[in-house]
């Protein structure tokens, strides 16, 4: 097949572009496979992050041109006739944000008219995290000329159903991001961090609301100080990070959290998760969380809430700790538990058989399916 596939790519950073970025490499083994990427993502209005762009490391370069401009409906037209001229048999569009629905919306009508080119939108969320205004049209407008959808969790199953039941998908478990490479001895990656604790807990990505750094820090106040115990919060603050400053102050926890607020590149990475002995997800709310899959390529285990897709991912017991959301006296104990039990060699064996199942090629046949079956 030939095939384009239309999102972030590098040089902008962040995990859409890791994956569009590992798809590509998957699909190129057997299809002709294109990417045409933005040359404006987000205004810088509304990005509340300090670059889009990678400013160190190289690791998710792919061929790519560089054409979308996500607010000008001018170039949506003209991006979607330059597929046109050369059409490929499937567009791929990875759905995250309704805010990008009108203009891979209107790509879609515009590269299909007149073509037997199909559109296939791999759907993080349906129905986004943190909702406004005009979700619903936007998204509505992206899916109407779609043949086909590919979801990654059962909760984001539901929601796809419930918002556009007519849809030909399959659900697919979210593949391990495999790009950072494999772990460091443990006592090589504490020590180019500094780390001095006994255990260390990783809470890494964009902070936003929703994703319980505030429970986090309310449960670390609540942990036995005999616990040896630090936590690495690091990633890009799109909430107000002062909040969270003030929160360790108040609580006393300056000694036992470290911040690293801010992008780190990828081929830093895999010092974080290797010093960790367990990623946490304290989530509010979830679809799935690539953070886990992250965690699963190093073979650490997850304390994380039993919200949406997360609960699928991560099984208790097995490959690490789930705990109610929104519930600082549950989580402290599900952490606790994690290390006076012992159980980490367990988990994480458990952790590299469970991984096996989240395979880039399972995704790329499930693609194949859709597209030679017609649904």
């Amino acid at each position: 097949m030939k095939i384009t596939i239309v999102g972030t790519a590098y040089p902008l950073r962040g995990g859409i572009a890791h994956y569009n970025a590992l798809l590509y490499h998957e699909l190129s083994r057997r299809h002709d496979v294109r990417v045409i990427t933005f040359r404006r993502q987000y205004p810088s209005l509304l990005f509340p992050g300090k670059t889009q762009v990678e400013t160190e490391g190289e690791l998710m370069r792919v061929p790519s041109e560089a054409l979308v401009d996500s607010v000008n409906p001018l170039n949506w037209i003209g991006v979607g006739r330059r597929i046109r001229r050369d059409p490929p048999d499937l567009i791929i569009f990875k759905y995250w944000l309704p805010f990008f629905g009108p203009c891979f919306g209107t790509i879609a009508r515009v590269a299909k008219r007149d073509t037997q080119t199909r559109v296939l939108y791999i759907c993080d969320n349906v129905i986004p995290h943190e909702r406004r205004p005009g979700d619903r049209v936007f998204t509505r407008y992206a899916f109407r000329p779609a043949d086909y959808f590919v979801v990654q969790s059962d909760a984001v199953e539901r929601d796809l159903l419930q918002f556009w039941p007519q849809a030909r998908y399959r659900n697919v478990p979210h593949p391990v991001y495999t790009m950072f490479g494999s772990a460091i001895e443990r006592s090589q990656a504490r020590a180019a961090l500094n780390v001095t604790a006994q255990h260390v807990l990783l809470f890494f990505g964009y902070v936003r609301r929703y994703k319980g750094l505030h429970i986090m820090l309310d449960a670390l106040a609540r942990i036995d100080r005999t616990l040896d115990l630090q936590l690495f919060v690091v990633g890009e603050f799109y909430d107000d990070e002062q909040h969270y400053r003030r929160q360790i102050a108040d609580l006393r926890l300056g000694d036992r959290v470290r911040l690293v607020a801010d992008y780190v590149p990828n081929d830093q990475v895999h010092l974080y998760f290797s010093a960790a002995d367990a990623v946490v997800l304290p989530y509010l709310s979830a679809t799935q969380s690539g953070i886990a899959q992250i965690a699963y390529n190093f073979d650490v285990p997850v304390i994380a809430t039993a919200v949406g897709g997360l609960q699928e991912v991560v099984h208790d017991g097995v490959t690490g700790v789930l705990v109610p959301p929104n519930d600082a006296g549950a989580l402290a104990r599900g952490i606790e538990r994690f290390f006076r039990e012992q159980r980490e060699s367990e988990l994480r064996a458990h952790v590299r058989s469970e991984k096996l199942k989240y395979s880039w090629e399972n995704l790329s046949r499930a693609i194949e399916g859709l597209a030679e079956a017609g649904g």
